[in-house]
């Protein structure tokens, strides 16, 4: 699974072959805090539009600037370990901007997934895709399912604030 962990610069070589190749990539990124059905749900549905699917995550500094304390719940050596595990998953690549956008421009996917809790107009890298003239899906979420809910499950049943 360590093997489907690549740098940026992996990366950018990796998609290139896959391009000269005619293999359709699909790009989705997150936190994957606390990995739960939701996330399994987008990422299944996201393996479905392509060939390979490359998961980037949030480093832990940027989910700290994005979202405060006390996230990450995990840190992000062991989330990419965890999303790697995953079959649906070819690679994942660990950025630290506060958005993906950057990472976007550098791979330019044919397809970019993202949650459909997500405005289209809202979604980073959207313009950078379709300029490509690749596709830009949003996935309903599973309602119920989130990190914050568990976030706060836990918090309430054990009486700390999360």
């Amino acid at each position: 699974m360590k093997d489907k962990i690549k740098s940026r610069p992996e990366l950018q070589q990796i998609v290139a072959s896959l391009r000269k190749s005619h293999q359709k990539t699909i790009f989705t990124n997150g936190c994957f805090d606390l990995l739960h059905r939701g996330h399994i749900y987008l990422l299944n549905t996201a393996k479905q539009q392509g060939d390979i699917l490359i998961v980037a995550l949030n480093s832990d500094a940027s989910i700290k600037s994005n979202k405060g304390d006390p996230r990450p719940i995990m840190p992000d050596t062991e989330r990419a370990e965890i999303i790697a595990a995953l079959e649906m998953v070819d690679y994942v690549v660990i950025f630290d901007e506060l958005t993906p956008d950057k990472i976007i421009k550098e791979l330019v996917p044919d397809v970019l997934v993202k949650g459909g809790d997500w405005g289209h107009d809202e979604i980073v890298g959207r313009e950078t895709v379709e300029r490509a003239g690749g596709l830009v899906i949003r996935i309903p979420p599973l309602p119920g399912h989130s990190s914050s809910r568990i976030i706060d499950i836990i918090s309430r049943r054990f009486g700390q604030k999360g």
